[in-house]
């Protein structure tokens, strides 16, 4: 009996080790050597900027995307970002833990990319007593000054929600709330991709959550992080005339499926594994949405937000040092944790290294003070290069960046962070 359980544990190591040993040597058990500071467009100092608001609720901004305004002909005249900060994510974080008081609200801010200046969104209409903690967002374009729709994983008190509101160029700091999306198979929501303004692709980073009772929760979460279990999902959702949804399972067996992301052309499907540090690419059917799982890419880090820029190169933000976002996450003394964030440009089949039998062997992202290649094996079918890397003492615990393909500018915030960075070339 007992060499029957030491086999089986031995097997569990030996899986444990060849997913995601790489993964915890670099960064769990290695605090990587990061520069103070790297942009790849110039010096940080002279390049890069960081938004602040003097009553501090642009802070701990989790998520954010571009808010375009589109002419008649679809031509963008006007691009903003929304971003969602939450600066009581420290005493109010159902990912990470910890759950003590989701009380006060958290904010919507409206920021824009040619002057940086800030607005904060009221919402309107929005129910007395229902908490707001935004997690993943996106929002339809405004065709032609139509409002847009914009929906936002919230994690309230009782249950995670998406709630669904809409906004208009006509007043853009008003965000008019719709209704709220309630289902039992919203046990963990994390991260949204529009298919329709009625129909979205969600991720549930967790089956196992902080909600559980003690002593399930915190243990059973953090085993299912750790040990790279496959049991979060992605499914798409329909969101009927009536406010109930059809829910559809989309992706099964992730380990912790977190940012999620459509190409420009609606074709591919990206998915973060923040536990394996890895993106899964997808074929998507544009009519059904059903997803055909096609490749994984590898990533130096915890993987946590990505975003498609307008030429269909892949932008990936996540966390280098896990135990240092641990620090941060509960205010250790002088605790900083670092920031990286790359891109993924897909190789043409004519490249002549796209298919190499030597391609893991290639040295790539060299630029960078710490490459890429330092930590895990070239891919045959990406490019990755290095955007920005900090050891979190200019910027710490990057989570999302965007990048405006039509100007270079690139936008990043942190998870526990004050502000928002923006960097232009």
């Amino acid at each position: 009996m007992l060499s029957r359980v030491l086999t089986v544990l031995a097997v569990l190591l030996a899986t444990f080790i060849y997913r995601s040993g790489r993964l915890v040597k670099h960064g769990v058990f290695t605090l990587p050597a990061l520069p103070s500071s790297y942009y790849v467009n110039g010096d940080v100092q002279t390049h890069c900027t960081i938004l602040q608001e003097p009553a501090h609720t642009l802070d701990y901004c989790e998520d954010m995307t571009f808010w375009d305004h589109l002419d008649a002909g679809g031509t963008v005249t006007a691009r903003f970002i929304i971003a969602g900060c939450d600066p009581n994510r420290k005493a109010w974080n159902t990912v990470m833990g910890p759950l003590r008081n989701p009380e006060p609200r958290a904010y919507l801010w409206l920021v824009d990319t040619v002057d940086n200046s800030l607005q904060r969104i009221e919402l309107d209409g929005y129910p007395e007593g229902h908490n707001f903690h935004p997690l993943g967002m996106e929002v339809t374009p405004s065709q032609d000054g139509a409002p847009s729709v914009l929906y936002v994983v919230n994690h309230a008190r009782e249950e995670t929600t998406v709630e669904h509101f809409t906004i208009s160029p006509d007043t853009p700091t008003q965000a008019l709330w719709k209704r709220t999306l309630s289902s039992p198979w919203f046990v963990s929501p994390n991260a949204l991709a529009l298919t329709s303004e009625t129909s979205f692709y969600v991720s549930n980073d967790h089956l196992m959550t902080r909600r559980l009772p003690f002593p399930l929760a915190p243990a059973l979460p953090l085993v299912e992080s750790i040990a790279g279990l496959p049991l979060s999902w992605l499914a798409h959702v329909t969101v009927n005339p009536d406010g109930t949804i059809t829910h559809e399972i989309a992706a099964l067996g992730v380990a912790f499926a977190n940012g999620v992301a459509i190409s420009p052309e609606g074709t591919t499907l990206a998915l973060s594994s923040t536990s394996l540090g890895q993106v899964y690419f997808y074929d998507r059917n544009t009519t059904t949405n059903a997803l055909k799982y096609r490749e994984t890419v590898s990533l130096p880090f915890f993987n946590d937000n990505i975003m498609f820029d307008e030429e269909g190169a892949l932008i990936v933000t996540g966390h280098p040092h896990f135990p240092s976002l641990i620090a941060v996450a509960a205010n250790k003394t002088d605790a900083r944790a670092p920031s990286w964030a790359v891109s993924l440009t897909p190789l043409s089949n004519k490249t002549h290294f796209a298919k190499s039998a030597h391609a893991a062997d290639r040295k790539y992202d060299l630029r960078a003070p710490l490459s890429v290649s330092e930590v895990v094996p070239a891919s045959e079918g990406w490019e990755v290069e290095t955007l920005f890397q900090s050891d979190g003492s200019v910027f710490g615990t990057s989570c999302t960046t965007l990048r405006d393909s039509r100007t270079g500018s690139l936008y990043m915030v942190g998870l526990y962070e004050e502000g928002l960075m923006v960097c232009r070339p």
